[in-house]
């Protein structure tokens, strides 16, 4: 199997069980979001640092430097906030807002482009911006409210991003710091819990228990398929691929859980996937433009070249 095509088989693999991820969680309905958390942190731990251990890569934990500690600790906050939000959204029956946070979340990337590198907006991605704004103001009026877990999700989940391109550290490496700064506090929640006899580990039978221990399994391996696809393919197709997770998401939500979607809201949505379109065609014509001005200045200059 080619390079390209294994990645692109990586690629889909992660962004789908990120998408199928609320069947998983809703089996655990009757337990409580941070309980969830909680095991999610300890046993993606135990599973990295066995992987480590068994590529003998442990060491490099000790190459990574204050600087990258102090990125990935801020990461670790970030998705803990994250993940706390996301468990907590899809079982109290808010599952397409949760898809929203994703949908949304590529056009948080922009505005942090803006606020934090000083970026410079083209016309187009100023348009994609000024119809999200809309959505979120016709999101807000359907809900009652704004739409806070999506706006949660996409802005913590945007915000972890940038903090861990600048930590630039391997997706194993990265998430055993990340789950190591947040390990003492969630344990001391569990043992907390078991030590109260309100926690379900153990106590709400073997299918919840293996449940909670699986999280480490589902938590690490989308990310190793997708550490695996980013070496293989071109950021470009992972960013297109990435709009698979909140579709897979949405429709889980509005099939499969029966979560209602008022005429309004579809409105709103709808304003989020037409960003999305503009923003996803900029992206692909200025990409396209760049290339044909490299294959000219390579035909005026084939010196250029060496």
């Amino acid at each position: 199997m080619s390079t390209s095509r294994s990645g692109l088989l990586y690629g889909f693999g992660a962004y789908a069980l990120w998408g199928v991820f609320p069947l998983y969680i809703k089996l655990l309905e009757d337990t409580g979001a941070i309980e969830i958390l909680s095991h999610r942190v300890v046993w993606s731990l135990v599973l990295v640092l066995g992987l480590l251990a068994a590529a003998r890569n442990l060491g490099k934990l000790r190459t990574l430097g204050r600087r990258s500690y102090g990125l990935l600790t801020l990461a670790a906050l970030l998705i803990c906030v994250n993940w706390g939000v996301y468990i907590w959204g899809v079982n109290n029956d808010h599952i397409v807002e949760t898809s929203l946070g994703y949908f949304i979340n590529p056009l948080v990337t922009v505005v942090l482009g803006v606020v934090v590198f000083g970026e410079r907006l083209r016309r187009l991605q100023w348009a994609a911006l000024g119809l999200a704004a809309v959505a979120v103001v016709v999101l807000t009026v359907d809900y009652g409210r704004p739409p806070w877990i999506a706006l949660a999700l996409a802005f913590s989940f945007g915000a972890y991003g940038l903090v861990k391109k600048k930590a630039d550290v391997d997706a194993v490496e990265s998430l055993a710091v990340e789950t190591a700064v947040l390990f003492l506090p969630t344990l001391a929640y569990l043992v907390v819990l078991g030590a109260n006899g309100t926690g379900d580990f153990g106590t709400a039978g073997w299918g919840t228990t293996l449940l909670l221990a699986g999280c480490g399994v589902v938590t690490a391996v989308p990310l190793l398929f997708f550490g695996a696809a980013a070496v293989r393919v071109p950021l470009s197709t992972l960013g297109t691929l990435q709009y698979l997770t909140p579709t897979l998401q949405f429709l889980l939500g509005v099939v499969v859980y029966g979560e209602t979607v008022p005429p309004v809201r579809w409105v709103g949505f709808a304003l989020i996937w037409t960003a999305l379109a503009i923003l996803t065609a900029e992206v692909l014509v200025r990409r396209q433009r760049a290339r044909r001005a490299a294959v000219d200045r390579l035909v005026l200059d084939p010196t250029s070249a060496a």
